[in-house]
């Protein structure tokens, strides 16, 4: 069964870059299409981004378009989320997910595997 790690969320300021990753050490994610949601408490997870198993098409929510670009190096095993000039409102966990059902991935009911999340605090 597919186990997803993401890291690399820490506290950073606004405007700042950040970049996520996501691995799994004894699965291949090269067939499953991946993505990316977020979660602040109290309110539901939403879809950030999502890329297919051969990193041809990719897919934003509006919110993030022109700052976030989602990558995945299948050589490598790892999905990715460059966030450039971040917000304070972009302060969530962060959790990569995986599909095998879809070719894209775009909401919570798409996901077959959800990794633990990475904490991205963005301070004013």
């Amino acid at each position: 069964q597919v186990q997803l790690v993401a890291s690399g969320g820490r506290l950073v300021q606004a405007g700042d870059s950040l970049r996520l990753s996501c691995t799994d050490s004894e699965h291949s994610l090269s067939p499953y299409a991946m993505a990316w949601f977020r979660q602040v408490p109290g309110k539901a997870r939403e879809f950030v981004a999502g890329i297919d198993a051969v990193g041809a098409r990719t897919f934003y929510v509006d919110f993030v378009k022109g700052r976030f670009t989602i990558s995945r190096d299948n050589a490598k095993n790892a999905l990715f989320l460059q966030m450039n000039n971040l917000e304070p409102d972009d302060t969530a966990v962060y959790s990569c997910a995986a599909s095998g059902r879809v070719l894209l991935a775009l909401t919570p009911n798409d996901i077959d595997y959800w990794g633990e999340g990475t904490h991205v605090t963005v301070s004013s």
